[in-house]
């Protein structure tokens, strides 16, 4: 976890930045809308945590999360593995869209990996 290069952890950090701008966008449409947010929060909740704990890995910021966040965050971000991979498969080879989804899938991946640190299964 602590072997990543700077460029990997910067990708990763703007990554979850950015997943987090596009979760906010959607329940700020669902809401206007009147739709069912309770999933987005969920998702929105989890990758909040899991940019806190590799701040709090790579740079040392507190956490103030508890194990059950911890827990509930990974089974969160886990499940959007088979969401993220699926697109990947339906893109095109060099697309930017390619490279957005090779970069969130390893800022997640690593997400779990720092939420492991602090919340072994």
């Amino acid at each position: 976890m602590r072997d990543i290069s700077n460029q990997d952890k910067t990708e990763s950090i703007a990554s979850l930045q950015s997943t987090i701008n596009k979760l906010e966008n959607a329940l700020s449409q669902m809401t206007r809308n009147g739709a069912n947010t309770t999933l987005v929060k969920k998702r929105l909740k989890a990758v909040h945590i899991g940019l806190t704990l590799l701040e709090h890995v790579w740079n040392q910021r507190p956490h103030p999360h508890t194990q059950e966040d911890l827990a509930e965050a990974r089974i969160v971000i886990t499940g959007l593995f088979p969401s993220i991979e699926n697109s990947y498969a339906k893109s095109k080879t060099g697309s930017p869209q390619r490279t957005l989804l090779e970069r969130r899938r390893k800022a997640l991946e690593l997400a779990v990996q720092a939420i492991d640190e602090f919340a072994p299964q």
